[in-house]
């Protein structure tokens, strides 16, 4: 009897989101993951033991035994590339189609934001002609949004395209289910020599094998733009601007980035009951402190009055600064579609150290703040801009 077996590069995955109310989950997103995925869940387990001494006979018992307490939350990762687009247009959902506007931008992995920053998938996205927007005005929630992840080990053996069944005697799949899942993490790296890459993980509930799953003829499934080979945006044509007035007064540094990172965390902590003589399940989660932050390396110049060598002199000399206060404006793709805008105006940058190679660098690390602790304003411009999806 043949084996049948599962390979990683053969593999889908679907999101399952609420896009007009929290917890209605009613819109499937294709999204085209890169190598390195992962999933998995553990149990909780009690083990018991004694520590007894001798009885008369020179015996002393030295078994244990162990109970199964409840199950782990499910822990998943996967990164998928930053592809903005823009929408041929149509009924959003039906024939895959992203967008309803013709020429609308969106970007593959935009339920992932929505879920980040909101409730549902269309919490705080903002498509037209012009770029697509995700702001986090909604993101001061006690939960994030909740939402189902399918994985497909041999996705593309279907006979019909999104029409997958488990153990078919031809083109065999193996549907997973991770339910109720939250958006934890998305950081990203500025590999200069690489494509843009977003990290995405966090937990669910459970996780159970699916029968079937048939999306061939639904209209609830978003794939626009995931076949798009020019949506691809190259770290290598990125920039930053710094803004800020150590000193005193407002300067705009200049400086060139050789690497570099932004992270941004829910902070999520999985609440689970601890009943008595039941495996319990988890319950659910609830929001920790949103920090939003990371590091950026340059290479340390002298050419300039605004060069890094003097951003480096005006943060040490700040000596009475308790506080200070950086705009940091991160330019993935130097503006020309397909890019991504990114602006913290309110950044507290700690000293930067210097890395001795070959050419002397600096790393700086950020940390994104709100103007104060009701506002929601770490970031306040998250923009795509895409090219055209039939380009």
């Amino acid at each position: 009897m043949a084996t049948k077996l599962y390979f990683s590069r053969d593999t889908k995955v679907l999101a399952h989101v609420p896009m007009a109310s929290a917890g209605s989950k009613n819109m499937y997103f294709d999204l085209p993951v890169l190598d390195g995925f992962s999933f998995s869940q553990s149990m909780n387990t009690s083990e018991i033991t004694l520590n007894e001494a001798q009885n008369t006979s020179g015996v002393s018992r030295r078994g244990r035994a162990m109970f199964n307490d409840s199950f782990a939350p499910v822990e998943w990762s996967f990164s998928t590339y930053m592809m903005p687009y823009t929408s041929a247009g149509g009924t959003k959902g039906s024939a895959g189609k992203g967008s309803a506007t013709d020429g609308g931008h969106c970007e593959v992995s935009e339920a992932m934001w929505a879920m980040f920053f909101g409730q549902t998938g269309t919490a705080g996205i903002t498509s037209d002609g012009t770029n697509l927007d995700i702001v986090q005005t909604g993101s001061n929630k006690a939960t994030v949004g909740v939402f189902d992840l399918y994985f497909i080990l041999g996705a593309s053996q279907a006979a019909a395209a999104y029409n997958y069944t488990t153990g078919a005697a031809t083109a065999n799949q193996m549907i997973y289910k991770i339910a109720d899942c939250s958006v934890g993490e998305a950081s990203f790296d500025f590999d200069l020599d690489g494509i843009a890459t977003v990290n995405w993980s966090g937990n669910g509930k459970l996780i159970t094998e699916e029968a079937t799953l048939d999306l061939s003829s639904s209209t609830a499934l978003i794939y626009e733009g995931i076949s798009n080979t020019t949506g691809f945006i190259r770290n290598r044509v990125s920039d930053l601007t710094i803004a800020g007035d150590p000193s005193g007064s407002s300067v705009t540094y200049a400086t060139t980035l050789t690497g570099g990172n932004i992270t941004m965390s829910n902070n999520l902590s999985y609440l689970t009951p601890e009943t008595l003589g039941v495996v319990n399940q988890p319950l659910g989660h609830v929001t920790g402190s949103k920090t939003v932050g990371g590091n950026f390396t340059c290479y340390l110049d002298n050419a300039s009055s605004t060069s890094s060598a003097e951003f480096y002199e005006d943060l040490v000399e700040a000596t009475s600064d308790i506080q200070n206060s950086f705009s940091l404006t991160f330019d993935i793709g130097a503006s020309t579609a397909p890019y991504c805008n990114i602006r913290m105006p309110t950044c507290h940058l700690e000293v930067p150290t210097h890395s001795i190679e070959e050419v002397i660098s600096m790393e700086t690390n950020f940390h994104a703040l709100p103007s104060d602790f009701d506002s929601t304003n770490e970031i306040d411009l998250f923009t795509f801009v895409g090219k055209d999806v039939n380009a």
